[in-house]
């Protein structure tokens, strides 16, 4: 969604569930799969709230599917030894970039992570 289709400012409830779709993803500290569920979760629960609330559900729930996807392509390559590397660097990467992402939204800023694959429209 571009930053047109969005109120040009969200109300303080719809930056806070904004705020909460990206850090709900940090429930995968704590169950299985929380990185998505989380998300989820929040996203399905308010997204009708506001338009913000809906673009920045989705933003977060499809960076946590790449990173998901990303987690498993490691587990593959440590067979080659690369992904006991790589894993605890993408792991750093999603926790800053999860961070900003909710920081942005609760400012009330449009946050696209980097190299995201976009799956949920």
């Amino acid at each position: 969604m571009d930053e047109q289709n969005i109120s040009p400012a969200p109300s303080q409830e719809a930056r806070q569930w904004a705020m909460f779709c990206h850090f709900a993803a940090f429930i995968g500290l704590l169950i299985p799969f929380g990185n998505l569920l989380g998300p989820l979760i929040v996203w399905q629960l308010k997204r009708d709230l506001d338009p913000f609330v809906d673009d920045q559900g989705k933003e977060a729930l499809n960076f946590h599917i790449t990173v998901s996807i990303a987690a498993l392509i490691c587990m593959l390559l440590a067979v080659v030894v690369i992904g006991f590397l790589l894993l605890p660097l993408l792991g750093l990467a999603a926790l800053v970039l999860t961070i900003i992402g909710g920081i942005k939204a609760n400012e009330g800023k449009v946050y696209r992570y980097p190299l995201c694959w976009r799956l949920v429209k």
